[in-house]
């Protein structure tokens, strides 16, 4: 509010200083460098990291998790997702953090410390397969929109949803500043669909409320549920991509500039990354809502659609499919930028974009259109993407606070003692819960 009144004020003194030397041509300028040099301003230029990085809450994948879980156990496992987001949000800030401090992405890091190639390639060969595995349940995501929202035939989907990034990346091929603000409006249509979803299926306020505290997981699916919804929310491809976008938006730049980024990024962590926590809920008290008392077997994104129209309508099966669209292009686009920035981090080379985009799509495009004309469940092939993720999260994780607390590495923007703590519990909570699904999974065989 006072960056607002202080801007609004200059904005005053301008235009009456130009009305009495009747400047008046000049307004406009003066109050774009008033504009451009308030924190506002200067809030909005910087904007574009967090806001690709978001896409991480509400991609495929969290629709997967989250209709399954808000279906088969309503409210019980929102703590999950709020859980899920805090700890995105601080990893996050961590990884744009380094590339602000450092200059490099966190993949290129790590080439420096791995230094040989018999670590390396097998590094990348593991990061290689967290990047497949995002890219699954975007194309899922993509391919399920197209088939349900235009009638177009699953195979056919398939070979649309292959072409979407090519085309995004052609019209903005000059410009990176057009993809931030392409994610702007997609993002924009995610949030403002979800939050239409919740006026009309009216869940139960004190439900979420205290589900949103206290801890429940009734059973080993809950648990498989519980580690999908992590994975869904703190993607390894988001931990990579993150530092190396910050690096990308502030090389070169003096310390003096890199400190007011570093607020920058911080600020806008909190700002977009809890506004794709509430999307992320949003997305499972819709499906508690709605299906849940109806129909909590839902096991498929498809039936999740044709069980809302009759209960809700057809405008709001309709803004569901339409935000799975918006989730999968979006989600497509990060991927393809983290998919190249990992591979060039950790090659230490660069590479063709559509080389990259070829090689991410041909390797899921394959076996997921075979699981597709065999018939097997989409829905399902998300869950367990996101369940993959999960287990593949400390691949860049650990690394990721190891190096943040290095005074060497980070310099002044080292981590606080209670920054590195929070991270380090945030951490066991993750590994913990792997280990345990991994060990009941093979017990029970």
């Amino acid at each position: 509010m006072l960056a607002m009144a202080k801007f609004y004020k200059v904005a005053h003194l301008i235009g009456a200083q130009a009305i009495n030397q009747g400047d008046h041509f000049m307004i406009l300028p003066r109050l774009r460098a008033a504009y451009d040099s308030s924190p506002i301003g200067r809030f909005f230029a910087y904007m574009g990291p967090a806001l690709i990085v978001s896409v991480a809450y509400m991609d495929p994948g969290n629709y997967g998790t989250d209709i399954q879980g808000g279906a088969s156990f309503n409210y019980d496992l929102l703590w999950v997702v709020w859980l899920a987001s805090a700890m995105a949000m601080l990893l996050q800030y961590l990884s744009g953090k380094l590339g602000i401090a450092t200059d490099q992405s966190l993949a290129e890091v790590l080439r420096e410390k791995l230094r040989e190639r018999k670590f390396v390639i097998p590094y990348w060969l593991a990061a290689e397969a967290a990047t497949a595995a995002t890219d699954l349940a975007e194309y899922l995501g993509t391919v399920i929109a197209l088939n349900l929202l235009f009638g177009i035939p699953m195979i056919y989907a398939a070979v649309f949803g292959a072409l979407d990034v090519i085309l995004i990346l052609a019209m903005a091929s000059r410009r990176f500043r057009i993809i931030e603000q392409m994610f702007m409006l997609l993002v924009s249509i995610i949030g403002i669909g979800y939050l239409y979803e919740i006026f009309i299926t009216r869940p139960d306020p004190a439900a979420i409320a205290y589900h949103s505290f206290v801890p429940t997981l009734a059973g080993n699916s809950a648990l498989f549920l519980a580690v999908g919804v992590i994975g869904a929310t703190v993607m390894p491809h988001a931990l990579f991509v993150h530092s190396h976008l910050t690096a990308s938006k502030l090389q070169g730049k003096p310390i003096t500039e890199k400190r007011k980024m570093r607020k920058m990024h911080m600020y806008e962590n909190i700002v977009l990354l809890t506004i794709a926590g509430f999307v992320n809920a949003a997305i499972m008290i819709t499906a508690a809502a709605a299906f849940n008392p109806h129909n909590s077997g839902i096991s498929s994104v498809s039936q999740a659609y044709k069980t809302l129209v009759p209960l809700f309508g057809v405008g709001a099966g309709a803004i569901f499919l339409v935000t799975l669209l918006a989730s999968g292009i979006s989600s497509s686009v990060t991927g393809t930028i983290a998919g190249q920035s990992v591979m060039e981090g950790l090659l230490g080379r660069k590479v063709n974009v559509w080389l990259r985009r070829f090689i991410t799509r041909f390797v899921n495009v394959v076996p997921t259109t075979i699981a597709l004309l065999i018939g097997l469940d989409p829905l399902n092939i998300l869950v367990y993407s996101q369940v993959i993720l999960s287990l593949l999260i400390p691949l860049p994780m650990i690394p990721l606070v190891l190096l943040s607390k290095d005074r060497h590495l980070m310099g002044e923007f080292v981590n606080r003692q209670s920054t590195t703590f929070i991270a380090v519990a945030f951490v066991a909570v993750i590994v913990v819960l792997d280990l345990y699904l991994v060990a009941t999974s093979l017990l029970q065989r």
